[in-house]
């Protein structure tokens, strides 16, 4: 059920809860249409506090932190999924909230998700909730091999195992904390898409061209938009994501992933409720960004267009390129700018680790062969997987 907006004008004050990467550029976007940002996050020094026009330094339950957010903003988004849901229900009666507490519950538990989507007559993979060893002892054999996943708290791979018999089964639960968990079956995909759908509180819903996405040791590697699949396979995504989106009625931007299976047969795999690293290609290569597009919900106003003016290949900047040949050592950022078409967005954090998310280059393109044809120039310099 859509409910009127709340509309916030420009000058006025929106509310993030959460301060990582998404955040600072949720933040860049609202301030291009004359917002001011307040980041709620307890690292003092996270990537969105550092370009926010205020920071609260606390805990995300913190009931006074919350309450010195709601009375300087009009609304609130969130930037990471696992924003406790208290701190949304607390922060509603006293300020626009979106996404609300109820849809980021459903996607923060991949039971539930994967009950929702399913009775929504949605395809989801088949699969079993693991509750207690009971489960693994009952496992219908056709779901091995598998991959166990955590149902909270799991992202970038974490969180997942790969199981390929009971046995396995029962020790990678065991190594979870025998927490309650959702075992997979293993399908043979042909690509791993996502869809980006944006819905405003009066019902106003756009979409963005479905990405095609690698995964390499289960963090996003690469992006191709739009994807190499057939316009059909395409069509059918944006219709499904635009399903859940308006089934969970949900406000905000919501990111849709999906298998693609033989035939074209689609899958869901997960949702996220908010930006998502497979849509960063939107700040370069569309009219409206997703970041714009959330920006533009929270404050109640028109969606702008995603139409997409030229193809993209984006590459996820890894600390590991900072640990090159046994030493720490700067990227050669010049020499990847000399690329035609490159857009280098870094995030501001100050330490670089292996596997943590820096960055990302997103490379532009006449067509999706020359956009490739440069992402993977960049690649080979970085010294990175070409893109496949």
């Amino acid at each position: 059920m859509t409910t009127p907006a709340t509309q916030v004008l420009p000058g006025d004050w929106l509310g993030l809860l959460g301060g990582g990467q998404l955040g600072r550029m949720f933040c860049m976007a609202a301030q291009s249409l004359g917002f001011r940002v307040c980041v709620l996050d307890p690292i003092e020094d996270s990537p969105a506090g550092a370009v926010a026009d205020a920071q609260i330094v606390a805990d995300y339950r913190d009931e006074a932190a919350l309450d010195q957010l709601a009375s300087r903003c009009r609304a609130v988004t969130t930037e990471f999924e696992n924003v406790p849901a208290f701190s949304l229900e607390y922060l509603a009666p006293r300020c626009a909230v979106r996404p609300a507490a109820s849809s980021v519950e459903v996607a923060q538990d991949r039971i539930l998700e994967k009950r929702f989507v399913a009775s929504h007559d949605i395809p989801v993979a088949p699969h079993a909730v693991i509750e207690r060893i009971d489960d693994i002892d009952g496992l219908d054999p056709v779901l091995l091999p598998g991959i166990l996943k955590s149902a909270r708290m799991g992202y970038d791979g974490k969180g997942q195992i790969h199981v390929a018999t009971r046995d396995e089964a029962r020790e990678a639960w065991s190594r979870l904390q025998r927490v309650p968990c959702v075992l997979e079956k293993r399908l043979a995909l042909r690509k791993e898409i996502s869809c980006i759908v944006c819905r405003g509180a009066d019902g106003e819903t756009t979409v963005f061209p479905v990405a095609e996405n690698e995964h390499r040791h289960g963090i996003l590697a690469v992006t191709v938009a739009p994807a190499r699949i057939e316009p059909h396979v395409a069509a059918h995504a944006q219709q499904l994501a635009r399903a859940i989106a308006a089934a969970l009625d949900y406000v905000g931007v919501l990111c849709v992933e999906f298998f693609v299976l033989d035939e074209g047969r689609l899958v869901v795999n997960e949702i996220a409720p908010r930006p998502h690293n497979s849509g960063h290609y939107t700040i370069d290569a569309c009219v409206s960004s997703q970041f714009d597009e959330q920006a533009r919900i929270l404050a109640g106003l028109p969606l702008g267009s995603t139409e997409q003016l030229a193809p993209a290949v984006m590459l996820n900047l890894l600390g590991d390129l900072w640990f090159r040949h046994g030493e720490r050592r700067e990227p050669p950022w010049a020499e990847l700018l000399r690329i035609p078409g490159a857009k280098l967005h870094l995030y501001g954090k100050r330490e670089a680790r292996p596997g943590r998310k820096m960055g990302h280059v997103t490379m532009l393109g006449s067509s999706v062969e020359q956009a490739l044809a440069r992402a993977n120039a960049a690649a080979a310099l970085l010294g990175i997987a070409p893109a496949k």
